[in-house]
C-alpha cells in the first residue's frame, strides 16, 4: 500500500469546495475534504440524503468538485455498487466514459440515520456480495438534518427531540448500535475508525480503504454543534475528548481468511500503553449540551458511571481483540 503524505496531501487542491452551506463548525466537511485528499486518482462520489447532501446541492449550485450522485436515505451503498459494477462492465467492453481508468476509487458518504438504520439492508448486501467501494459514515449520532430525532448510533442518556431527558426518561435509553462489529461480523476486508481531530490518521486510513481490494468500512466521528449543544469553536476538541476518553477508540481491522486482526492506532494505543492518560468519560459528556441533564439540577452519578462502565468494558474487549 501506498501512504499518503502530509506534503501529498497540502499539495493536492480540495475535490470539495468552500462556499458550501453547512453549519459553522461541522465537522462532516473536515471529514470529507480529508478522505478525498487520500484518493488515488479518479474519483466518484455518493452520498445519502443528509447534512452532508443537502448543504453541498443547493441547487442549481454544487460543492462537489468531482463526479458526484445524489443517493436516497436507504441505498447509498446500493448506488456505490452499481457505479462500480458499471465501471467494471465499460474495462471489460473497452468503451463508455469510464473504460479508460485502471482504478477508480467509489466513496459512498452517509449519516448515522443512513446506515445504523435505513441504510443497513443496502450496506450489508453490498458487503455481502464483495463491491470495491469505500463506505464512509459520517456519525453525528442522530438524525440532524430532519430535527435532531435519536438513531440507532444516539448514545445512551443523550437528548434528542425524540428522546427527551425528563424526570422519569433520562434520555434515550439504548446503547449505541456496535455497527462496527456488524460490518466486520460480514468479513469486510477492511475497517476502521477515524476522527477529525487526527487529520493525518485518517487520511492514512481512507488510502489504504482506497487501497483494499473489496468493501472497506470507514467510521467517522462527526461532533455536531448543533445537535450536541456545544460552541462551534470546539468541534475537534470535543472529537479528540471522544477518543482520550475511550468513548470512541480509534483502530483497524483487517479480515484475512475470515479472521479478523485488530490494529490499534498511535492516539488509542498511547492510551493502551499508558492507562492513566485514559480521561475519565464525564470531561466528554460535560462539555455537551445533550448530556446537560445528568450534571444539574443534580449530579447523576449513577448514570455517569452506568456509561464509564459500558465505555471501560468496550475499551477492554478491544483491547482482548488487539491481542493487548
Amino acid at each position: 500500500m501506498k501512504a499518503i503524505t502530509l506534503k501529498e496531501a497540502v499539495e493536492k487542491p480540495d475535490l470539495l469546495a468552500s462556499g458550501h452551506r453547512l453549519c459553522a463548525g461541522c465537522a462532516e466537511p473536515i471529514i470529507a475534504r480529508l478522505v478525498l485528499k487520500a484518493s488515488r486518482g479518479a474519483i466518484i462520489a455518493t452520498t445519502a440524503t443528509g447534512c452532508l447532501e443537502v448543504a453541498t446541492t443547493i441547487f442549481p449550485y454544487s460543492a462537489w468538485r468531482i463526479p458526484w450522485i445524489h443517493t436516497a436515505f436507504e441505498n447509498a451503498a446500493a448506488t456505490a455498487s452499481g457505479i462500480e459494477a458499471a465501471w467494471r462492465a465499460m474495462r471489460r467492453k473497452g468503451r463508455g466514459p469510464l473504460a479508460k481508468y485502471e482504478t477508480l476509487d467509489i466513496v459512498a458518504f452517509a449519516g448515522d440515520g443512513g446506515t445504523y438504520d435505513i441504510g443497513l439492508q443496502a450496506l450489508s448486501g453490498a458487503l455481502e456480495r464483495g463491491h470495491d467501494f469505500t463506505y464512509v459514515l459520517l456519525d453525528n449520532e442522530a438524525y440532524m438534518n430532519t430535527g435532531i430525532q435519536r438513531s440507532g448510533g444516539t448514545p445512551y442518556c443523550a437528548w434528542t427531540t425524540t428522546s427527551p431527558a425528563g424526570t422519569v426518561i433520562p434520555g434515550k435509553r439504548e446503547w449505541k448500535k456496535p455497527i462496527d462489529e456488524i460490518v466486520i461480523a460480514h468479513e469486510t476486508p477492511y475497517v476502521a475508525t477515524v476522527s477529525p481531530a487526527y487529520p493525518l490518521d485518517l487520511m492514512q486510513k481512507a488510502r489504504a480503504a482506497f487501497e483494499t481490494e473489496g468493501p472497506a468500512f470507514i467510521h467517522a466521528i462527526s461532533p455536531c454543534c448543533r445537535g450536541w449543544r456545544f460552541p462551534s469553536n470546539k468541534t475537534i476538541e470535543v472529537a479528540r475528548l471522544a477518543v482520550e476518553t475511550c468513548f470512541f477508540p480509534l483502530y483497524e481491522c483487517r479480515v484475512e481468511d475470515g479472521r479478523p486482526i485488530y490494529k490499534l492506532s498511535p492516539p488509542s494505543l498511547a492510551i493502551a500503553k499508558r492507562p492513566e492518560r485514559k480521561k475519565p468519560v464525564e470531561e466528554y459528556l460535560k462539555v455537551q449540551g445533550r448530556f446537560r441533564h445528568l450534571f444539574r439540577p443534580e449530579k447523576r452519578e449513577d448514570l455517569i458511571e452506568r456509561i464509564q462502565r459500558w465505555v471501560d468494558r468496550r475499551w477492554e474487549m478491544l483491547l482482548e481483540k488487539a491481542g493487548l
